[in-house]
């Protein structure tokens, strides 16, 4: 079945939306960096930049009742580039110029024609984005306690 712009398929938004993730995680410079290889003209803010504040929830053990944690910083952005495509990005935290780039991003990622330029732009914030994910495994991994029972066979 073949997928149009209004109706994408699950790979294609699966796909956005691990690169909207990225966008997320990735710093401020490595976005800028990424724009900058893309040599993108001027976009238009359809919603300039704006910080509001979510509810985060949370879990005891993951699937215990939910229960308000607290409030969180969110930052989101739409843009529209020259040729009509949109773009969304929020994220955690309250940095404008970075849910613009993000926006940018995600708006030229949808053209099927500059989809693999913008994935190979944003490779060096992968990479980096991994490489501390890989960090913080190991430093966790370093504190890790496993508890072993023993039946002692007085008994």
């Amino acid at each position: 079945m073949a997928t149009s712009p209004i109706d994408p398929g699950r790979e294609e938004i699966a796909a956005r939306q691990a690169v909207m993730a990225l966008c997320a995680d990735a710093s401020r410079d490595d976005l800028d960096a990424a724009l900058r290889a893309l040599e993108v003209s001027v976009t238009e803010d359809l919603r300039p930049p704006e910080t509001g504040l979510v509810m985060a929830t949370g879990r005891i053990g993951g699937d215990g009742r939910p229960f308000n944690l607290g409030e969180v910083s969110v930052t989101r952005a739409a843009i529209r580039v020259p040729d009509g495509t949109t773009g969304f990005a929020y994220h955690l935290g309250r940095d404008r110029a970075k849910a613009r780039l993000a926006a940018t991003l995600d708006a030229l990622w949808q053209d099927p024609a500059r989809r693999a330029r913008v994935e190979a732009a944003l490779q060096p914030a992968a990479r980096r984005a991994d490489a501390a994910r890989q960090r913080a495994a190991r430093r966790t991994a370093a504190t890790r306690v496993d508890f072993l029972t023993l039946a002692r066979g007085e008994d």
